[in-house]
Order: structure tokens, then sequence, then C-alpha cells
């Protein structure tokens, strides 16, 4: 019996074949590697978003009606929102809260804290002190919370009494908490995001209105 070899012309199909099947398995491969990738980002992104939101739920939910100083000076305002605050690019929102344990005072800072939410670079950056009256001069210190922002927006419910009708406004400076106060930004991840919330301090249970 005469051993017959591979002609040339079968050696090439048979590398054709191989080669083909190498680029699909690669290209599989690629794919799945870049899927996980993308992935990944999008629950590390899901996570810091969730993370905002309880920062914003809890800061606002817990605001109480304690005017701070401003380089010193008592201003008898406790919370303001609106353009034109805390630098800013967009709304600017800040207020004092409560609910910051310290234990026996064995902490060196106050169980109140001084917090603000701006709009910088892109960035919706929470500003915050261990005091809230700080030190003339200090700078609060900065966290970033959310990134990739195009707008951030305050509005407030004010007290109107027994008004039947009650209307969001955009700005409010304030010796007294307003009945609620709406969160609203554009992420370019996530669209348009927008939270309402019930003050405790002005009665009711202290839970989100959406």
């Amino acid at each position: 019996m005469n051993a017959r070899g591979f002609t040339l012309l079968e050696i090439l199909i048979a590398m054709a074949i191989f080669t083909m099947i190498g680029l699909a398995a690669y290209s599989v491969l690629t794919t799945t590697t870049d899927s996980d990738a993308i992935s990944s980002q999008r629950v590390a992104k899901l996570e810091a978003l969730q993370r905002a939101m309880l920062y914003l739920e809890r800061d606002i939910l817990q605001a109480v009606p304690r005017a701070v100083r401003i380089n010193g000076d008592a201003n008898g305002k406790v919370i303001s929102g609106g353009q034109d605050q805390l630098q800013s690019e967009a709304d600017g929102l800040a207020l004092v809260r409560a609910g910051w344990q310290n234990p026996q005072l064995m902490l060196p800072r106050s169980t109140l804290q001084a917090v603000g939410y701006r709009l910088q670079e892109g960035t919706l950056q929470r500003l915050y002190s261990n005091h809230p009256d700080s030190v003339i001069g200090s700078e609060p210190k900065v966290k970033v919370l959310l990134q990739d922002i195009e707008d951030f927006r305050v509005q407030f419910l004010p007290n109107a009494g027994f008004e039947r009708e009650l209307k969001w406004q955009d700005d409010y400076v304030g010796a007294v908490l307003p009945r609620a106060i709406a969160i609203e930004f554009d992420s370019v991840d996530f669209g348009r995001i927008r939270r309402e919330f019930l003050l405790a301090s002005e009665g009711g249970d202290p839970n989100a209105v959406n």
C-alpha cells in the first residue's frame, strides 16, 4: 500500500480553515472581554449613582434649622439654594444636617455637619466640614460624587401655611427650612434624574416624595 502525502493545495486549504477558526475565536474572545469591561464600568457608575443618592437623601432628610457663621459673622440663614451658591456652575445647595454621631464627643468634631452640593467641571461635588461654623479662612473638604454631569438643579417647596396651591421655586434662602426640596441633574450615562424629599422638620415621616 503506497503512502500518499498531502498536496500543496490541500495544505493551503487546511491553513486557510484553521486561520478562519482562529480569527473567529479571537473575535469572540475580544467581544467577550470588551463586554465584560463595559459591564464593569456600567456597574461602577451605577454604584456611584446609588452612593450619591444616599448622600443626598441622608443630608436633606436630616436637615436642621441651624444657622452658620460665614467668616465669623452670623447671618441667620439656615439653608440656601439656587443660582450663585457655593461657586457652582449651575445650582447649589447649602444646609446643616444632624445625625452625625459622635458618642460622648470623643471625636474632634461636632454632631452637626455643614454640607453643600455644587456642579463644577462636569462633576457633582459634596462639600463638608467638621464643624458647622468653620474657622475663618478655612476651606471645606470636597468629595466628587458623580462624573459626567451636565446640569444640576435644586427646587424648593416653601411653607405656604394652609394655602391649597403649592408651587416649586428655583431659589430659596431663609431662616426656616422649606417644606420639601427637589434635586434634579442630567447625567450623560443615566439621563435626567429627579428626587423630591419631604423634610422631617415640617411634619410627617422623613420619606422621599418621589
